[in-house]
């Protein structure tokens, strides 16, 4: 019998705006129903299916994890976690009876995996998932070439890093942001990764992962992903007012603190239309995630004049399928008008010369109720019901 090397092994190991989503659904919509579903995006077919007895064995060792007080005590230590979600996190624990794992009956070969249940006892799983399919599918490879073409790849973004670095500086720092929880190539090279990267590049500034920021004291980092936003299509308000309300539960909820929002859940365009004056002032910047960069960045500039705030006074972050020079690009065209910054994920955390996954898991149905990403980007978008998204579609001018 082959025992289990366990993918996670700390519930910290995931992404901060998991648990800053957690904490406000907590606090506003603690009875909500939820369905989140898996999907691989890569063109050519995966024979991800091969992996399902691993991973169901690799589910079954992450619910029986729970929150430790030394990691209680680091969540506490952030001035925005508040001391009831904490003790909310000290009696909670992953349940098996959420989350399906099965071969795809309508994609033979793929995986079918499934979370259904209460929003705030399901909404952890992703990265945790997500975490554990790209490992469990890379440990069919050699280890070592693998490696060795990662730290060659690594070695010489940092020397990338350290040359621009050296060069006059604009009024704005350079500084990125590790995102790559959800797709590294194993727990143990994301770790070397940021290491490596906090050691030797100053323009580094932190991680999304909690775990990796406490073992090497940097910054967490993150707020909202698409999620958050989605379920409150369900939450009773009118749907053309989801955005606009999901913004002012944030708002309520910290106060001043987190302030980047995330622009593309139904479209930039949809988005700026609700992003007025009160919000443009509230939070402190916004997110990129889908579609052109560059048109993106010039689109909220745009905004910000017509709200008649300085753009230099905000913040532009990009999150969007970055690499190191895509980032330092980006850099040089926004800098001089506004802060940005960049949260690089797979070309960090998995680029070591074999194919990463593409994989997701989303949000589907909230309440009972279809759920819907229409993304910038074709082919990002994620709904379940097609009748959904037309109406959505209709509802916000979304060609």
């Amino acid at each position: 019998m082959t025992t289990l090397v366990p993918v996670i092994e700390s519930l910290l190991d995931t992404d901060l705006y998991k648990f800053t989503m957690m904490q406000e659904i907590l606090h506003s919509q603690p009875q909500t129903q939820s369905e989140y579903a898996f999907k691989c995006r890569n063109r050519t077919a995966l024979p991800l299916a091969a992996c399902q007895a691993e991973i169901n064995a690799q589910l079954d060792h992450l619910c029986t994890l729970r929150f430790s007080e030394d990691e209680l005590a680091y969540l506490a230590g952030l001035r925005f976690i508040k001391s009831d979600f904490v003790d909310f996190l000290r009696l909670f624990q992953l349940q098996r009876r959420f989350i399906c794992v099965s071969e795809s009956t309508q994609q033979p070969g793929q995986l079918s995996i499934t979370v259904k249940g209460p929003m705030l006892h399901c909404m952890l799983f992703e990265i945790y998932v997500l975490s554990i399919v790209n490992e469990v599918y890379f440990r069919q490879f050699e280890l070592a070439p693998a490696l060795a073409t990662g730290r060659a790849h690594l070695a010489a973004k940092i020397n990338t890093l350290q040359q621009f670095a050296a060069q006059a500086p604009l009024a704005n720092p350079f500084v990125f942001f590790d995102f790559g929880t959800r797709r590294r190539f194993s727990r143990q090279w994301h770790a070397e990764v940021v290491q490596a990267l906090a050691s030797q590049s100053s323009a580094m500034r932190g991680t999304s992962n909690v775990l990796l920021a406490k073992r090497f004291g940097l910054t967490p980092i993150g707020t909202m992903a698409h999620e958050y936003l989605q379920a409150f299509q369900s939450f009773g308000s009118r749907l053309r007012d989801f955005q606009k309300n999901a913004l002012e539960h944030w708002v309520r909820e910290y106060r001043g603190d987190l302030g980047i929002a995330l622009t593309d859940v139904v479209g930039t365009d949809a988005f700026l239309r609700d992003f007025d004056l009160y919000f443009c002032k509230l939070f402190d910047g916004v997110r990129h995630d889908s579609g052109d960069p560059f048109l993106w960045g010039e689109k909220i500039i745009a905004h910000y004049h017509k709200m008649k705030i300085d753009p230099s006074s905000k913040q532009l972050v990009f999150s969007d399928g970055l690499n190191i020079d895509k980032a330092i690009a980006l850099y040089q065209h926004f800098a001089p008008r506004s802060r940005v910054g960049f949260g690089i994920g797979t070309d960090l955390s998995n680029d070591c010369g074999l194919e990463p996954l593409q994989i997701v898991m989303k949000l589907v149905y909230c309440n009972g109720q279809p759920v819907a990403k229409v993304s910038d980007t074709p082919g990002k978008g994620m709904c379940e019901d097609v009748n959904f998204l037309n109406y959505l579609c209709d509802v916000f001018k979304i060609k």
